[in-house]
Formats: C-alpha cells, sequence, structure tokens
C-alpha cells in the first residue's frame, strides 16, 4: 500500500512541475493582446490558462492527499525501520563494545624493548 501512494506521489510531483512550466506568465498576456500569435494555439488564447490552472489546481489537491496520506502511513507505521529505533540500536551497540573495551585486562608491557641510548646522534639538537 505505501509503495503505491509513493509511487502516486512522485508522478503526482513531476505531473505538478510539467504543468507549472507549461503555464505562461502575466506579461504573456499584454503580448496576446496585440497577436504574438498564441490566439491560434490549441486551447486558444484564453482557454489555456483555464485548462492548465484548473488541471493544476487537481493536481495540486491529490499531491497534498497523497502527502497527508504518507504521514498518517508513517505514523502508525510498526517494525523497527524507524530512525530512533535504529538509533537505539547503534547507542546500544556502543555502550556494548565500551563496557568489552573496560573489561580487558591492562596490557602488560615487553621486556624484550631495547632502552634507548640518550647519547645517541639523533638524541642531539644542533646548536
Amino acid at each position: 500500500m505505501e509503495i503505491l501512494v509513493w509511487a502516486a506521489h512522485v508522478l503526482l510531483a513531476i505531473v505538478l512541475i510539467v504543468l507549472i512550466l507549461l503555464q505562461h506568465g502575466k506579461g504573456a498576456d499584454m503580448g496576446a493582446a496585440f497577436g504574438s500569435g498564441s490566439a491560434g494555439s490549441l486551447f486558444g488564447a484564453s482557454g489555456s490558462a483555464t485548462f492548465l490552472s484548473r488541471t493544476t489546481s487537481f493536481v495540486a489537491a491529490l499531491f497534498f492527499a497523497t502527502s497527508m496520506s504518507l504521514t498518517y502511513l508513517s505514523v502508525n507505521q510498526t517494525g523497527s525501520t524507524k530512525v530512533m529505533s535504529i538509533m537505539d540500536q547503534i547507542e546500544e551497540s556502543e555502550s556494548e563494545s565500551v563496557t568489552k573495551l573496560e573489561k580487558k585486562p591492562a596490557l602488560e608491557p615487553d621486556h624484550d624493548v631495547r632502552e634507548v641510548d640518550d647519547s645517541s646522534k639523533v638524541n642531539q639538537i644542533p646548536e
């Protein structure tokens, strides 16, 4: 169900973007009044504005409906796929790893390590 609503939501978003881009601005009406060529279009001089604006209103209403239904579905969702439950699992695993590190015994120093001679040329600072 949720996948179907997501698909409809994305499709409506794309249709809404296309419908908005197809509409012309308010300045285009002045050009149409002086015969700029839009009078011979498919919808006529003013027919495209009403058709596109009504279609845009309808698609926008459907888009808002799918947005609200997705919100409803996400609030009433059951399972461990929510972000907060994932964050809780991460915090639990981090606290377990910290307790494991605290329980490890301290490392004993190696007795095979050679002591560095302080009189070597590496430790001398040039003047």
